[in-house]
């Protein structure tokens, strides 16, 4: 389980985007039960980020993790978001304001955040590259790359202008391995040929490979009925050769525990395993469906307040399920206090910023005509 930088790294890391919420604040507490079981399984790898719940999730990791342990007993890594910035300096302020949050003394691994052709201008402009090749000479960084979410060959063209790069943060899943959208599989080779060590965002799909469509279900639980099915999709990306690890972004002790249970000894996925995913990986293309990861980029800027990732999971309960009460209860839920589909004027901001390159505003004219 090398991490290619000359030490050994659990396969499993800990994201730290998703933490558990009480009375709509990260519970503090909790986080700490969940950052106790993992590391006492021999977890090191913590995942976050300067934009991550507008820096509460750094904040919470100073809390839970940093206060509480050793320097020796953990990495971290956090991001650098130019695309938040409004410009250069307070680019580069990220950096700072991102170290004194954790209060970790330095960054085992950091990241320029999100890179897509959208932003990567901003990245250049700001001088950001070299901004981050200073704070690793000075010894502040040990490692450093980008996070992705653009195509194959935007890919290749980063990793032929920035070689110095030690490692990228890509999209992998089974369910993303061969779409257009996401392209995993294209991406994960281009990384592998300019050879880049990798960590995995999104092996279970927001969630939505926890609790795959019923055909999926049926497949999974047939091949081995103990297990759950997010352990495939994790287990199947921990599998490929050049990955550092695999982040999960844990909302609660059971999921945390569930993880750990086959992530603590791992083992890849053995012939007749990949066999059965492949068998998903059919079923799923069979199902048309909207391919939202629920990662909330396309809400910070929508003028209308639209809760687009929670109207799409909505939408998808009856697409993919046939649930049409459920569905239209989730639509109301998450639109009681926000903005409707049919309150979309159309600005495209969200496009712009949806990693997946969704026709975001034709779906919600689609859900508008049948929700509301």
């Amino acid at each position: 389980m090398s991490d290619y930088f000359g030490k050994e790294v659990f396969k499993l890391g800990f994201g730290m985007m998703r933490l558990p919420k009480k009375d709509g604040e990260i519970d503090i507490e909790t986080t700490k039960k969940m950052v106790d079981l993992f590391i006492e399984a021999g977890g090191t790898y913590f995942d976050t980020a300067y934009v991550y719940d507008g820096g509460k999730s750094e904040e919470a990791t100073c809390e839970a993790l940093v206060k509480r342990y050793p320097r020796d007993r953990f990495t971290i890594c956090t991001k650098l978001n130019a695309g938040a910035a409004a410009d250069e300096k307070s680019a580069k302020q990220q950096f700072e304001i991102s170290l004194k949050r954790l209060g970790c003394g330095y960054f085992d691994y950091y990241l320029l955040h999100a890179l897509s052709q959208g932003n990567i201008p901003k990245y250049d402009s700001y001088g950001i590259w070299d901004f981050v090749k200073e704070k690793k000479a000075q010894g502040l960084v040990k490692y450093f790359g980008f996070s992705f979410h653009d195509s194959p060959e935007t890919l290749e063209k980063l990793l032929t202008e920035h070689p110095e790069v030690d490692f990228i943060q890509l999209q992998i899943n089974y369910a993303d391995w061969e779409s257009d959208n996401v392209a995993s599989r294209a991406c994960y080779e281009i990384a592998r040929k300019h050879g880049k060590s990798i960590t995995v965002m999104e092996p279970v799909k927001g969630g939505a490979l926890a609790n795959p469509i019923p055909e999926v279900q049926t497949i999974l639980k047939e091949a081995n009925p103990n297990t759950s099915f997010a352990s495939w999709a994790i287990r199947y990306v921990a599998s490929l050769d050049g990955i550092i690890t695999v982040l999960s972004g844990m909302s609660n002790i059971e999921q945390m525990e569930d993880n750990l249970s086959y992530m603590r000894n791992f083992k890849p996925l053995s012939e007749s395993e990949q066999a059965t995913i492949r068998r998903a990986q059919f079923a799923l293309m069979q199902v048309d469906n909207i391919k939202c990861t629920g990662c909330h980029y396309c809400t910070d800027g929508c003028p209308m307040r639209i809760p687009i990732p929670e109207i799409f999971t909505a939408r998808n309960e009856e697409i993919v399920f046939k649930n049409t009460a459920k569905s239209r209860a989730m639509y109301e839920e998450c639109t009681k206090d926000a903005g409707k589909a049919s309150d979309c004027i159309k600005c495209m901001q969200c496009e712009g910023a949806c990693p997946q390159h969704l026709a975001i505003t034709d779906y919600l004219e689609d859900i508008a005509a049948v929700m509301d």
